[in-house]
């Protein structure tokens, strides 16, 4: 048997076979280009530009949603928005958001809240109990913290109005509650949870930081406010109502009512002044950050920007929503020599003399405004900015963007979120920072995404 020997190829056959193999090295290296260019969620493919949000100060937010468009030749080109949770993770599309109904069968919660990192919620009742919902959102037995025993809860602006919680609550355990006790006195008290159950306060551990009656020319047992949050200084910040008698308080900066005020819990017995608020060289009270409100039930402060946005209820005319930095202090918000932007009991007053509000909306719309809170979560960045706000009477719920000084991007989300939920009696965030709302009905709600 004789062996097979393979011929040498020609010249111009070596030639071919160098110019396939390069033309099929082009071909492989095109490919793996143009897949470059394609998106692992199916996005069209083609050339790219991405914007992103920035915040006022011209930094880049963490989370902010970013818009990427597909290149084309603009006829049937297609646009999809994406998002960054924060964690450097691309979200899908946003599809639409909601309020879900996460639990229902409080007797009229009024606060919710949890404390930072925490997967709790606390949910809190006005007669004067506070119940967790677990993680996942199941009631625990017993309460929380139960001092219905010293809380007056007779009129529908009476009862435990709020609660905060220490920032270093996971290791101190403090958490402070505003309430009406039982000869009708607003009072602010601070507790400790159980260090063997960390789902049981010591009602026994309860120190009282102050106590302020009615003040005497009051006409009804209204206007506490009620509000207590921490903010990003450390410090306590606490809302009272004129109580009734705004025509001796509103405008008086010694007093503690009609006003925001601002305490140093980490020091002093029962509390110690900061000492950059802005009437402890005199001018009115120490405890006081601001004044000239009517009932500022609810207020929230925005780490990110540094702003309180205080939602003050109206009386005749207007509600109303003020919007300052927490960096300063003393601001006059006018009540009761003006509601809102008009003239209330001095008939030829200049609005424009007081720390005017951003906002503001006619008993036409709405009756009783309830604050909420700037979101700020992980879950929908695309809403970052958004302040979120309700009428108790009326029940929608609108937000808008406060930019530069300016309100943007006012709307009516009332539809689009599913509602209305009911009677909004205030909003909450939990321990990630996602938004909640609780209903006087018994609901508590999550704005929530479909994607």
């Amino acid at each position: 048997m004789t062996a097979r020997h393979r011929q040498s190829p020609t010249p111009e056959q070596a030639q071919y076979r160098i110019l396939l193999l390069a033309l099929i090295a082009i071909f492989i290296v095109g490919f793996i280009i143009f897949r470059g260019f394609g998106s692992d969620d199916g996005a069209s493919v083609g050339a790219e530009e991405t914007t992103t949000t920035t915040s006022p100060d011209g930094g880049s937010e963490p989370g902010d949603s970013s818009t990427t468009t597909s290149g084309g030749s603009g006829d049937g080109a297609t646009t999809t928005t994406t998002a960054d949770s924060g964690g450097g993770v691309d979200l899908p599309p946003l599809q639409e958001v909601s309020f879900e109904q996460v639990f229902d069968g409080f007797r009229q919660p009024n606060g919710i809240g949890a404390p930072v990192g925490d997967n709790r919620l606390f949910v809190q009742q006005r007669v004067g109990v506070i119940r967790i919902l677990d993680e996942s959102r199941q009631m625990l037995d017993p309460a929380f913290l139960d001092i219905t025993d010293r809380v007056l809860a007779g009129g529908i602006e009476q009862g435990l109005l709020g609660m905060a919680f220490h920032p270093d609550y996971a290791n101190n355990r403090r958490f402070f509650v505003y309430y009406t006790d039982k000869g009708g006195n607003r009072q602010l008290s601070e507790f400790t949870a159980s260090v063997s159950d960390p789902n049981v306060a010591l009602p026994d551990s309860e120190k009282v930081l102050f106590e302020y009656p009615q003040p005497e020319g009051h006409t009804d047992i209204r206007h506490y406010a009620g509000n207590v949050a921490f903010g990003p200084d450390g410090y306590l910040w606490v809302s009272l109502g004129d109580g009734a008698d705004s025509r001796d308080q509103g405008q008086d900066p010694n007093t503690p009512y009609a006003a925001i005020l601002r305490l140093d819990v980490d020091n002093g017995d029962p509390y110690a002044i900061p000492a950059d608020n802005p009437f402890v060289s005199g001018g009115g009270m120490d405890e006081v950050w601001a004044y000239g409100l009517r009932n500022p039930w609810r207020f929230a402060i925005d780490p990110v920007e540094r702003l309180i946005y205080i939602a003050d209820v109206g009386h005749a005319d207007q509600e109303e929503v003020n919007v300052e930095s927490i960096d300063q202090g003393g601001y006059n918000f006018g009540w009761s020599d003006v509601e809102g932007t008009r003239c209330f009991h001095v008939q030829d007053c200049d609005p424009e003399a007081y720390d005017t509000p951003v906002l503001t909306y006619s008993h036409e719309e709405g009756l009783s405004i309830t604050g909420g809170f700037v979101y700020r979560g992980d879950e929908i960045p695309e809403l970052h900015g958004t302040y979120f706000y309700s009428d108790w009477v009326r029940q929608w719920i609108r937000g808008f963007k406060y930019v530069d000084g300016t309100v943007t991007e006012e709307k009516d989300w009332t539809d689009e979120l599913g509602g209305p939920v009911g009677s909004i009696t205030s909003f909450g965030l939990d321990g990630q920072g996602e938004l909640y709302a609780v209903t006087h009905e018994g609901g508590v709600f999550k704005l929530t995404a479909t994607r």
